[in-house]
């Protein structure tokens, strides 16, 4: 039990086994605003040191050969041996030194930063919020509500001045371009909701029609 691990999962892991950035490093977060903290990094020498015996064999010995090959499979084994104790023991180091910078809400369970934690009820600030914060948004949220009320009833009195009988004609049967309901078109310049004619008998052709339903003339 003396190499039990205890955390939580607000962590990410950005440790590298192999090669020159060989090492561990933790980052850990507030699980209610997400700011976080970062362990210092901790190279991990024994990859670091397998890298260059690694290369100075392929360079007496030539890449291709038996022996650098052998070489290489006995460091990588030495790296992949001692990798998950060096990772672990540099993790309950981290682990150590991030217990300073969070705390565990006694009702949501969550690990939060200094900032959204409140000492003295031993909650987060979501759980127990602050009253002046809240009491602030409260009081603007109100203000909102009420401007938001006055803005409908001054939109409400605008309605008598607004036509909502008359049909708008929303793109023009000229160009196809869009109108937004105005008398001509802004892109032709041809007259909106005007009823067209044919051209050969002058009768009324209903929008949208290919022939005259007088004549039977293409429109």
């Amino acid at each position: 039990m003396a190499d039990t691990l205890w955390f939580s999962n607000n962590h990410y892991d950005h440790s590298v086994q192999y090669g020159n950035d060989a090492g561990f490093e933790f980052e850990f977060y507030c699980q209610r605003c997400h700011d976080t903290w970062r362990s210092g990094f901790e190279p991990y020498k024994t990859a670091r040191a397998a890298g260059w015996i690694r290369r100075a064999a392929n360079m007496a010995n030539g890449a291709a050969s038996s022996v650098g090959w052998d070489v290489a499979e006995g460091v990588d084994g030495l790296v992949q041996s001692g990798w998950h104790k060096a990772r672990d023991n540099s993790f309950k180091q981290a682990i150590t030194a991030a217990a300073e910078h969070f705390h565990r809400c006694a009702r949501c369970t969550y690990y939060v930063c200094a900032r959204c934690f409140t000492p003295d009820r031993g909650l987060c600030t979501t759980c127990a919020p602050d009253v002046a914060t809240e009491v602030e948004a409260a009081r603007h949220q109100g203000h909102l509500d009420a401007a938001t009320t006055r803005a409908r009833e001054a939109g409400a009195t605008l309605a008598a001045e607004t036509d909502v009988t008359t049909q708008k004609q929303l793109v023009c049967l000229s160009c196809g371009h869009e109108t937004r309901g105005a008398k001509f078109c802004p892109e032709c310049g041809a007259k909106q909701n005007a009823a067209a004619t044919c051209g050969g008998c002058a009768a009324e052709v209903p929008s949208g029609s290919k022939f005259c339903p007088e004549c039977g003339l293409p429109q």
